[in-house]
C-alpha cells in the first residue's frame, strides 16, 4: 500500500480505519458528519513528521498519526475534545483524508483511470513469497457469500441515494463492506467497492480529475461483481446462457503475481508520463523476442498537484528500476536491455527483484523485427482486440492490450469535432478510414497538447504512431508516440518528419517537445490543400455530428441515477412517451424496454397503511440499473468496432462474448 496526500495536505486512510471510526458515531453524530468534514476542511493543517495536526476549536486539538503517510489504525485519530473518541471531529478528519490505494495485485489504482495510469502498480517485493496454489472451491464458502451480500446491500443503497446523498456514512458503510470482503479473501470486489467510494468523493468535491463516466462504469463492474458472486449459477437452467465467469476470476487475487521468464532480450518502444491526482511519473514500454509488450514504471505519491506534471515529466530522466540497467526511461525507448533472471506478471509488468540483472543493450527501430511486427496487425483486429481486453479484469489485461499501431497521412485539424472541439485527422496507410487523433492526456503542462498543435499544420506528413484507443462511435485514438514511417510509404510530400540522430527517428510526445524544425518543408507549401495534394483533400466533415441511434436516451438516464439518485427517475408520462417512441422508432426495442424497467424500479416504493414509503434494500432498482448500464456498455462497444470497421476488417469475428 503506497502512501498519498491531497493537494489539501491531509494523510492517507486505509479504508477500514474510515469505516471503524464513522461505525462508532452515534446516529446523532452521523447525521452531522457531512457539516462537521465541510466546517473541519477549513480549519488550518500543519504536519510535524508523521504528525498531522488540526485546531478543532481553541480547546480541542486533533492528532492524526501517520507514518508513512497513512492511517493504519483508528487509535491513530486523537482528539482532544470531551466526547472523544466517540466525536464527530475524529470521524470528519477520516473522512476527508483521501483513500490509501489498494495497488498490491487484484486492485487497480483507486483514481486512476487507464488512459491517464497504465500499469502504475507497486514495485515488485522481492522479499515476498511466492503464493500457494490451491485448487479452486467449487463454490463461495458461508463467510464469502455473507461479505458478497454485504457488498452487494452498500452498493446498491449507494446507487440509490446517488452522488448528492451519498455522504460519509453511506461512502462508510460500503468501505466496511469492502473491507469485510477483503478479510474473507474477495479482493476485486473489495478494490471495486474503494475505487467507487474514491469517485464518489471526486465528485462531491468537484476534484478536477472527476469523470461521470468512471463513476458509473465503477458502480457497474462492482454490482455486476457482487450479483455474480451472491447469485447462486442453476446448471438446468445454463442451456443457451454464456459461461459463466470462473469464481477465481471474480475473487481476483491478493498481489500480483510474478512468473520467472528467464533471459529476456527487450527492445524499447515509446515512454509516456503517469500523472493522476495522486501519482506521478513515467513507465516505459519494451517489446521482447517474441513480440509481447512489457512496462516497466517510476511512478511515486505527490502531494502538491501544481508540480505534479513537471514531476511526470521529470521522471523520464530517471533510471530504469531493472537489474543494474544505468539507462534513463527516454534512453530505454530508443535502446534495449539484455535481462537474465527475469519475471513478469500476468499484466506485462517487469518484476525489478533482487535476483534480477540486466544491462545495456542495442535497440531496435520502428521499421525493423521485432517491433514492425506490431504494425502488421489490421487497425480492425487492433480495435476488436482492444475492446475485448476491456472487459478482462485490469489486472488480467495483457500489457499493451489497448494500444494501437497505425501508419497514417496527416490530414490537418478539422473545422469542428464531436462536441465543437478541435481534433487533428489523420487517414490510415491502406484505406479510406479517417480518424481523430486526440491527446495522450489534456494536462496542458504535459507536452501532448502542444505537440498535437504542432503537428495540425503538417497537413498530408506521413507517420508511424502509436495510441490509446478512445471508444467513441467515430474513430479516435490518443496519440502518445510518433517515428518515421517504412521507407516504402516515405514518398516525396508537401512534409516530412526530420528528426535529431539522437531520437533514433521517434518521439515521446507527452516527455518531449516536437520543434518546428522537425517538420521539414522541400518546396513551398500551398496556402490551401489542393486536390491533387498527395494526402488528398480534406474530407468534407459536417458541422454537426451525423445523426445516429439514440442511444444517448437511456445512457442519460443510467447516468442520472447515478448523480442523483433512485428519486430522479420520475419524469412527466409525455416525456416518458417521447423518450420511448425515439427509441423505438430507432429500432432500440431492448434499450426502451430497459428505460421502462428502470423508471418502474425506481417508482416501485411499498407503503405503510398509513401511505408513508416503507424503506427497502435496493436490490431490484440495483438490478434495472444494472441490466440498462450493461446493455449501454456493450452498445458503445458495438459502434465504436462497427466506426472502425471501415478499413473492410470485420471486428466482430474477432469478438469474444462477454462476461461479467
Amino acid at each position: 500500500m503506497n502512501a498519498t496526500t491531497q493537494e489539501n495536505g491531509w494523510p492517507g486512510v486505509r479504508p477500514e480505519v474510515v469505516a471503524e471510526v464513522v461505525s462508532g458515531l452515534s446516529a446523532r453524530l452521523q447525521k452531522r458528519l457531512d457539516g462537521a468534514a465541510a466546517k473541519l476542511a477549513q480549519r488550518p493543517l500543519s504536519r510535524e513528521g508523521d504528525e498531522w495536526r488540526v485546531e478543532v476549536d481553541e480547546e480541542a486539538l486533533l492528532v492524526l498519526h501517520a507514518p508513512g503517510g497513512v492511517i493504519a489504525d483508528p487509535a491513530s485519530v486523537h482528539c482532544g475534545c470531551l466526547l472523544a473518541p466517540a466525536c464527530v471531529h475524529r470521524a470528519a478528519a477520516v473522512t476527508l483524508c483521501p483513500l490509501a490505494e489498494m495497488i498490491e495485485g487484484g486492485a487497480e489504482s483507486s483514481d486512476a483511470d487507464a488512459a491517464d495510469a497504465p500499469r502504475a502498480e507497486a514495485p515488485e517485493t522481492p522479499s515476498a513469497p511466492e503464493p500457494v496454489l490451491r485448487p479452486e472451491p467449487a463454490a463461495l464458502t458461508p463467510s464469502e457469500l455473507a461479505a458478497a451480500r454485504h457488498l452487494h446491500r452498500a452498493a446498491c443503497a449507494l446507487l440509490a441515494a446517488g452522488v448528492s446523498g451519498a455522504g460519509a456514512v453511506s461512502q462508510a458503510e460500503l468501505l466496511r463492506a469492502a473491507h469485510r470482503a477483503r478479510v474473507a479473501g474477495l479482493y476485486r470486489p473489495a478494490a471495486a467497492a474503494v475505487t467507487v467510494v474514491t469517485r464518489v468523493r471526486a465528485a462531491r468535491s468537484g476534484a478536477p480529475d472527476h469523470r461521470l463516466v468512471d463513476l458509473v462504469s465503477g458502480l457497474r463492474e462492482l454490482l455486476g461483481l457482487t450479483v455474480a458472486l451472491s447469485t447462486p449459477v442453476d446448471a438446468s437452467d445454463a442451456s443457451g446462457a454464456p459461461e459463466p465467469t470462473p469464481l477465481g476470476e471474480l475473487r481476483g487475487s491478493a498481489r500480483q503475481a510474478y512468473a520467472e521468464e528467464g533471459g529476456l532480450r527487450l527492445y524499447g518502444l515509446f515512454a509516456e508520463p503517469v500523472l493522476t491526482a495522486t501519482h506521478a511519473g513515467a513507465v516505459s514500454w519494451a517489446v521482447d523476442a517474441g513480440g509481447r509488450l512489457s512496462t516497466v514504471a517510476e511512478v511515486t505519491p505527490h502531494g502538491d498537484a501544481a508540480t505534479a506534471a513537471p514531476l511526470a515529466v521529470g521522471a523520464g530522466n530517471r533510471t530504469v528500476r531493472l537489474g543494474d540497467a544505468a539507462l534513463s526511461h527516454r534512453e530505454f525507448s530508443r535502446g534495449g536491455l539484455a535481462v537474465q533472471g527475469a519475471t513478469r506478471s500476468a499484466g506485462g509488468r517487469l518484476g525489478a527483484g533482487a535476483s534480477v540483472r540486466a544491462v545495456r543493450a542495442a535497440g531496435a527501430d520502428w521499421t525493423a523485427e521485432p517491433v514492425a511486427g506490431l504494425w502488421s496487425e489490421p487497425p480492425g483486429a487492433q480495435v476488436a482486440r482492444a475492446l475485448a481486453a476491456q472487459e478482462l479484469p485490469y489486472e488480467s489485461r495483457p500489457a499493451g492490450s489497448d494500444l494501437l499501431f497505425l501508419d497514417v497521412t496527416l490530414l490537418g485539424a478539422a473545422p469542428t469535432g464531436p462536441g465543437g472541439a478541435a481534433q487533428l485527422l489523420a487517414r490510415v496507410a491502406g484505406s479510406d478510414l479517417v480518424i481523430a487523433l486526440l491527446p495522450g492526456h489534456e494536462h496542458p503542462d504535459l507536452a501532448f497538447r502542444a505537440n498535437l498543435a504542432l503537428l495540425a499544420t503538417a497537413h498530408g506528413l506521413r507517420l508511424r504512431l502509436i495510441g490509446r484507443l478512445e471508444r467513441a462511435d467515430r474513430p479516435q485514438l490518443r496519440l502518445l508516440a510518433i517515428g518515421t514511417p517504412p521507407d516504402g510509404s516515405d514518398q516525396p510530400g508537401p512534409i516530412r518528419l526530420a528528426l535529431a540522430a539522437d531520437r533514433e527517428g521517434r518521439v515521446n510526445l507527452g516527455l518531449e517537445r516536437l520543434q518546428t524544425a522537425d517538420l521539414q518543408t522541400p518546396a513551398p507549401r500551398a496556402p490551401a490543400p489542393r486536390a491533387d495534394h498527395p494526402a488528398g483533400p480534406l474530407p468534407e466533415l459536417p458541422t454537426t455530428p451525423p445523426d445516429g441511434p439514440p442511444v444517448h436516451v437511456l445512457a442519460r438516464r443510467v447516468a442520472q441515477a447515478v448523480t442523483t439518485g433512485r428519486s430522479a427517475l420520475a419524469p412527466s408520462a409525455a416525456t416518458a412517451a417521447a423518450e420511448r417512441s425515439l427509441l423505438r422508432v430507432a429500432g432500440l426495442s431492448t434499450a426502451a424496454q430497459l428505460l421502462d424497467g428502470l423508471r418502474a424500479a425506481a417508482a416501485d416504493h411499498r407503503r405503510d397503511v398509513f401511505g408513508r414509503v416503507v424503506p427497502d434494500d435496493h436490490d431490484a432498482f440495483a438490478t434495472a440499473w444494472l441490466a440498462a448500464a450493461v446493455y449501454t456498455e456493450a452498445l458503445a462497444t458495438a459502434l465504436c468496432s462497427a466506426a472502425w470497421a471501415a478499413d473492410g476488417t470485420d471486428t466482430d469475428r474477432t469478438r469474444q462474448p462477454a462476461r461479467v
